[in-house]
């Protein structure tokens, strides 16, 4: 159950205290709606837990604009796994902005979690935007968080942080994609900061492995060969899991990457955590296919259930 006595509403639940310089720079309090404002906070706290068959929805605290339907049980394969659909009824991300979601899967557990359509970031003339997610997988759990992509409007800037915590036997897969920007409006890198850290923990809440990304066209280029090059879209697979070996595992991420077409490519986590893969397309539609197959192919490794469709529309 969700710990009742925290006060999700309170700024020092929702805030982020140590935001990169380049965002952090641009801190100011918006002559609209001010941060805290009604709107300007939303708060997304759930829990899961394994109830005979299937896992149930537990817990619930949701502060609008993000909210969620009930669990979604579609999934031929495996019919007891929920899947949840993260909304947000404000249509974006605006100047002032501050999310937190939290999930927790509880020990034998098993949890989907997307979002309805892509988190788009909308320009911001005072101030900027964060979002904390915080996921703790119990023993022998397993959570999938593919969130659809994030587009960084021209003029936005944007700081997420994603910390996972993985118990004894847990497993987890994670997606983060990010558009160049609106590309139908050939609009790309446009963006004044895009900031991003994962942090991985073990049972221990060692710290397992971080993968920061820090895009910020106007202080060094973000085309690189390391990093967008000519490409309009990048995205990341990552597999946290030790029911499969992470050599053999990065092995066949490696390979699938390289079937697409796509540039890209996969290796292993530090300290046999698992395997991650990275690609990169022109358009969003090669590299969702491309994305789709991945999570498909981990799944299968893990728990020997394919994917499902996941058509939202």
């Amino acid at each position: 159950m969700l710990a009742e006595r925290v006060d999700r509403l309170s700024a020092g639940h929702y805030t982020i205290t140590s935001v990169p310089g380049d965002v952090a720079r641009h801190a100011q309090e918006p002559d609209t709606l001010p941060i805290g404002s009604p709107g300007k906070v939303g708060v997304l706290d759930l829990a899961f837990d394994r109830r005979e068959h299937r896992t149930e929805l537990t817990g619930h605290f949701q502060k609008a604009p993000l909210q969620i339907m009930r669990p979604l049980y579609y999934d031929p394969a495996w019919p007891g796994l929920p899947y949840v659909l993260v909304m947000s009824s404000g249509g974006g991300v605006l100047q002032g902005d501050r999310y937190r979601i939290d999930l927790a899967c509880g020990a034998g557990a098993s949890v989907h979690m997307t979002t309805q359509a892509a988190t788009k970031i909308y320009r911001m003339e005072q101030d900027y935007a964060t979002q904390l997610v915080r996921l703790t997988v119990g023993p022998g759990g397993y959570l999938e968080y593919l969130p659809d992509p994030i587009i960084p409007f021209g003029g936005s800037r944007f700081y997420q942080r994603t910390q996972l915590t993985c118990g004894a036997g847990a497993s987890a897969i994670l997606a983060e994609t990010v558009l160049a920007g609106r590309l139908a409006r050939d609009e790309r890198h446009a963006y004044t900061a895009f900031c991003s850290d994962l942090e991985v923990s073990g049972p221990g809440n060692e710290l397992l492995f971080a993968d920061p990304l820090r895009l910020v066209p106007g202080r060094s280029p973000v085309t690189g060969p390391a990093m967008f090059g000519d490409q309009g879209v990048l995205s990341t697979l990552y597999v946290i899991t030790s029911s499969v070996a992470a050599g053999p595992l990065a092995d066949a991420l490696h390979e699938a990457v390289a079937s697409s077409g796509l540039p890209g490519g996969a290796s292993t986590l530090p300290h046999g955590a698992g395997a991650w893969a990275r690609l990169l397309g022109e358009e969003s539609p090669s590299v969702n296919a491309t994305l789709e197959r991945l999570w498909d192919l981990a799944r299968r490794l893990i728990t020997g259930r394919p994917a499902p469709d996941r058509r939202k529309s």
